[in-house]
């Protein structure tokens, strides 16, 4: 068991330094993607609705 989260540490802080960071455009084009996904779902007849926006009460 130690063993296992030992090598669970070491792998995941490989992980995170391999990873580049993002930048703020990067982040921003991710959050664009993300609205548009959302949209089309939304648009679906019949679809579930997971998302519900807050009515301007």
């Amino acid at each position: 068991m130690l063993l296992r989260l030992a090598y669970l540490t070491v792998t995941n802080a490989f992980a995170a330094l391999w990873l580049p960071p993002m930048g703020d455009r990067d982040k921003d084009v991710e959050i664009l993607a993300v609205r548009h996904q959302i949209s089309v779902l939304e648009r679906q007849p019949g679809a579930m609705r997971p998302f519900q926006r807050a009515s301007g009460a």
